[in-house]
């Protein structure tokens, strides 16, 4: 499933690219065709992110909510404009040309593109094109625009120099600004939207007041927003925690420095585009993770293979329908 860094990442993407414009909308597969009729033709406003919700405002007090779930993502083609921010970051960034135009693909070993895809894995979702750009692919002198559809594409969003595709989402809506404020109302603080004090206390309070096992409550997304099953794991090894421990035996301060930890986390992930949680690194073997995810985690993904800290076998069992890795040793 896509987490917080992800979101947030569209969001830039959606603001860079689309927001100021008019956007064309449509659901070529369908399922959204009334949704779609609603926005198409009108300003992008704002684009918002909680967590794993976005919201993206129209003129006429209408407003998109997304929530890609396990498998949902989003495509991006044509001249794609980059955050400064993202761009100017390290790591495997993307040279850009005189206003900002990406040309060259942000790929590591497992085919992901973090400008032209970003969301559930790529193999997730059949074959599509890393990229759509309408000038400049190699072979072709102009590429076809706008791009043709390729799979199951819920939501278009195209304005005379982007696309957008959204696919496979678990909520694809239009809401009122009341519904808005009501989703917003479900969600626990986010690091990169909340005050930090405020974000901080809002957690210790929920965790503290629960017998439910600190694993459960991190995934939670009305007590935090933004984490899944990778930074669940890694940020419980970071702390060496047991995921069993029920809420209110966590010390308040070790939750204080898991919410501190999130927030740091979370800007890693935006700026690079990865699920960087090891800090452990030299700079060569840094620029390696960054180009191959399994040397990027403590535990993640690392079922019977030795602890990086202690060398005892990395267990993994199931929580709430996900798979859950830790070192019993480290976070006995």
């Amino acid at each position: 499933m896509p987490e917080g860094h992800s979101v947030h990442r569209i969001a830039r993407q959606i603001a860079q690219n689309f927001v100021g414009r008019e956007v064309a909308a449509s659901s070529p597969q369908g399922r959204f065709a009334e949704g779609a009729a609603l926005i198409d033709g009108r300003e992008a406003l704002e684009s918002r992110v909680v967590g794993k919700q976005m919201f993206v405002r129209f003129d006429g007090d209408l407003w998109l909510r997304v929530h890609l779930g396990l498998y949902g993502a989003w495509d991006f083609a044509g001249e794609i404009v980059s955050d400064p921010a993202i761009a100017a970051s390290n790591g495997r960034m993307a040279r850009t040309g005189r206003r900002g135009i990406a040309s060259e693909a942000i790929l590591d070993t497992a085919g992901e593109n973090s400008l032209t895809s970003i969301g559930a894995p790529r193999r997730t979702r059949g074959r599509v094109r890393m990229s759509e750009q309408t000038t400049g692919l190699p072979g072709e002198d102009e590429a076809e625009w706008p791009p043709p559809v390729r799979g199951q594409v819920r939501l278009r969003l195209l304005t005379d120099l982007t696309c957008a595709d959204l696919r496979g989402p678990t909520a694809c809506v239009i809401q009122t600004p009341e519904e808005v404020e009501q989703s917003l109302a479900k969600l626990g603080p986010d690091p990169l939207v909340d005050d930090a004090n405020e974000g901080e206390e809002r957690v210790v309070a929920r965790v503290r007041r629960t017998v439910t096992p600190i694993g459960l409550l991190l995934m939670d997304q009305s007590v935090v927003s933004g984490i899944g099953n990778v930074y669940r794991a890694e940020l419980l090894f970071r702390a060496r925690l047991n995921p069993h421990t029920p809420g209110r035996e966590v010390p308040v301060q070790t939750v204080r420095e898991i919410w501190q930890d999130w927030s740091r986390l979370l800007r890693i992930g935006v700026e690079t585009g990865q699920m960087m949680t090891r800090d452990d690194l030299s700079a060569k073997e840094r620029r390696s993770a960054m180009a191959r995810r399994e040397h990027r985690h403590w535990v993640y993904g690392r079922a019977g293979l030795p602890c990086r800290v202690c060398g005892t076998s990395v267990v993994v069992e199931e929580a709430a329908s996900r798979k859950l890795y830790w070192c019993p040793s480290c976070q006995a």
